[in-house]
């Protein structure tokens, strides 16, 4: 099968068309399952068994309020909410957006009205919630600081006073930061190094390396590979690539030039008035939508649209 300006065998991980074929898809939710047990390191009696995929369109309690589109929602065996999100690049607002995420599984959690009669009595929700997890895939380093090297970084409710004593275990937040999984080959530990090789990896590979041996792999890299792809598929994911591509060619040239430009205007507002000047910069290319936008710098759409 032709495939004109792809010369790699395998696809890209980091691309919207791998990311959800592999993770967002029902049919392929082994590979989810896997990477989720590898990441949360459960025990056996704990492991994710099944997952079902849910929409992944929040709509706002209040219909002017901004919704939210996840890249890949799910539910596990037991009731609980997993929101895995790929973000390609940095932006001033992310752990205010991992929070404003974890809002709509919490919400939607809530029984309306009463549950149920039981012995001539109105049973009541009781407030009791699943555990919901914003796991975030990122192709950046959040804090440049160098004391933090961990690739994986949990965050959790705690005390102010007894940080070793969580507030409560029904929220989490878990960031990947992929730039700083540097690990060879002959480096990786377990299941969790050898998803981070593959997916960091998978488009640079003539073929599956040997220390990727289990199962769940050689399904994964057959998967992957290019020449298998039906036509329209091809041509879904060659505009995925170039979506990719052109999103990180734009991002570089409006961060230059929304430095200088936050240069000209003084550093008052901080990264505020460098987010802006990007934004500026964005809409005047013309390649991104208003959303897209929003997505790269942290400001809202309502801002954008008013730049």
């Amino acid at each position: 099968m032709p495939s004109e300006g792809i010369y790699e065998r395998f696809i890209n991980f980091y691309t919207d068309f791998a990311f959800k074929k592999f993770f967002g898809t029902p049919a392929n939710k082994e590979f989810l399952i896997s990477f989720l047990n590898a990441l949360l390191k459960f025990k056996d009696d704990e492991e994710i068994k099944d997952v079902k995929h849910l929409n992944t369109e929040k709509l706002p309690i209040v219909e002017s309020d901004r919704k939210s589109i996840y890249d890949v929602y799910c539910q596990n065996n037991k009731g609980e909410r997993f929101i895995v999100e790929m973000q390609k690049a940095s932006q001033i607002n992310f752990i205010d957006r991992s929070l404003y995420y974890a809002s709509f599984p919490i919400q939607e959690q809530g029984e309306k009205g009463y549950i149920r009669e039981m012995d001539d009595k109105k049973v009541y929700w009781k407030y009791e919630l699943k555990k919901v997890y914003v796991i975030g895939v990122l192709n950046f380093i959040i804090d440049e600081n160098p004391k933090h090297t961990e690739v994986v970084t949990h965050a959790k409710l705690r005390y102010d006073e007894y940080p070793t004593e969580l507030y409560s275990d029904k929220l989490e937040f878990i960031n990947i930061e992929m730039p700083k999984f540097e690990k060879r080959e002959d480096e990786l530990e377990d299941m969790l190094d050898k998803w981070f090789f593959a997916m960091k990896n998978l488009y640079h590979l003539a073929d599956r390396p040997k220390t990727l041996r289990e199962a769940i792999f050689k399904r994964l890299f057959n998967l992957a590979e290019i020449s298998k792809y039906k036509p329209n598929e091809l041509l879904a994911y060659r505009d995925s690539l170039k979506d990719y591509r052109d999103y990180y060619n734009t991002i570089d040239f409006a961060e230059i030039k929304g430095r200088k430009q936050g240069r000209e205007e003084g550093r008052v507002e901080g990264e505020q008035s460098k987010a802006i000047a990007i934004a500026r910069t964005l809409k005047a290319l013309g390649k991104m939508t208003i959303a897209e936008i929003a997505s790269a710098t942290g400001l809202s759409e309502d801002e954008i649209t008013k730049i």
